[in-house]
């Protein structure tokens, strides 16, 4: 029986131990598969992004899921040369794994993490008629090209938009995560309607379960239960607005309000200096936390922060927002209005969105909820329902096995 199962290899650079959001994504969606008719293995890299242990064993066995890890290379890990050549190694390492253990029957299921390993899966059907599917979290070289890091017109841009052609030609379906994520994609490349597939991230509500603050002990420890707390709790990229978030905080910092970002990247020291800077008194920076405690950070506060920068709608899509709609917490967002944040929050009623630059709303949303706790509390309690009814682990892995043929 083992030996008729198909074979699916998930290729991806992040995962667990490793707390980056794609790897915790990724872990969870395969626990949420049906291995029966799947043999399911994993090829990945060592903890790299953020992580308690630097090393993890090379080859293990998890719930019938086999796990092969490369080795990781560390380069400048906050520059974004070190990333991208550490991300060119890996590919290099997938390339040599599935020379020698990829079969034409098998399956190969590719991440953009990193942004460019979508081509190892475009090689190995050229060479071997390899069936493979894409899963785009975040579009390059869009990215780059919004934050300003390269021009549209940079020889290097027009060659990765020439690849992704022909590497989403070629797959066997693409999933993004969101519709203004289709819709950029289907503007570069309309052919593709067709083979594209928006599922959206989410979160598990039997693990981050609703926690009053004054039962929370991470709301304990950091002595947040009488204090009215706005959390943000993630990464803090270059694709994430921080500065309407800290221009929030300036204004209210004569307030009784505590303001908590856990997590790291380039944001979380820009908003730790500016907070020296200006003196505030009503922020707390925590560093990533182990996932065991997650479900206890969450809900240690009253209202919790998503932001996508300026122009990035369509080509990042922030996997903190499900895991806020879990925690029974308001949310307030900070994007277009077109986001399909936007949409959600407004089906749910679960919150406000602002635009970017838009402090005072922002500021005056945090007041208002501030002395209205039911009306914070009634916000939370929707948009949990709404996560429940459409984006659980099980109904976001009924459509994955659908899309990805995995079903029985």
């Amino acid at each position: 029986m083992h030996n008729n199962k198909k074979t699916v290899f998930i290729i991806t650079q992040f995962y667990p131990p490793d707390y980056a959001p794609t790897g915790q994504l990724i872990q969870e969606l395969i626990n949420s598969l049906d291995h029966k008719e799947n043999q399911i293995q994993i090829f990945t890299g060592q903890p790299s992004y953020a992580y308690e242990k630097p090393l993890s064993a090379k080859f293990e066995e998890v719930d019938g899921v086999y796990i092969r890890r490369s080795n990781s290379t560390k380069l400048w890990e906050n520059r974004i040369r070190g990333k991208s050549i550490s991300g060119i190694l890996f590919c290099l390492r997938v390339l040599i794994y599935g020379i020698r253990n990829l079969d034409k029957d098998d399956s190969l299921i590719l991440t953009t993490a990193p942004p460019f390993l979508s081509i190892v899966g475009y090689i190995f059907n050229y060479l071997r008629g390899v069936s493979y599917f894409c899963i785009i979290y975040d579009l390059y070289p869009d990215v780059a090209v919004k934050l300003g890091a390269i021009s549209k017109n940079n020889l290097l841009v027009k060659l990765w938009d020439f690849l992704n052609r022909k590497i989403w030609d070629n797959s066997k379906k693409i999933i993004v995560l969101s519709n203004s994520m289709k819709r950029q994609v289907l503007t570069k490349h309309p052919k593709l309607t067709d083979k594209i597939s928006v599922i959206h991230n989410w979160a598990d509500p039997n693990w981050i379960k609703v926690i009053d603050k004054s039962e929370n002990w991470f709301a304990q420890k950091y002595q947040l239960v009488d204090k009215f707390t706005v959390l943000y709790s993630g990464n803090m990229g270059r694709c994430h607005d921080m500065d309407t978030i800290m221009q929030a905080v300036y204004r209210l910092k004569e307030e009784p309000i505590q303001f908590v970002f856990i997590g790291g990247g380039v944001g979380s020291q820009y908003c730790s200096n500016l907070a020296k800077k200006w003196n505030l008194k009503n922020c707390l920076f925590l560093p990533y936390q182990d996932k065991k405690n997650i479900p206890y950070s969450l809900t240690a506060c009253d209202l919790s922060l998503v932001s996508i920068k300026d122009g990035l709608e369509g080509v990042i899509a922030p996997s903190k927002f499900y895991s806020a709609l879990a925690s029974g917490r308001p949310i307030a967002a900070i994007c277009q209005k077109s986001s399909y944040l936007s949409q959600i929050i407004e089906q749910s009623r679960c919150g406000e969105v602002f635009e970017n630059g838009d402090s005072d709303g922002l500021s005056e949303f945090i007041q208002k909820l501030s002395t209205n706790p039911e009306l914070a509390k009634s916000m939370g309690q929707s948009g949990r329902a709404h996560l429940e009814q459409n984006y659980t682990p099980e109904i976001i892995a009924q459509q994955y096995s659908k899309v990805l043929e995995l079903e029985a």
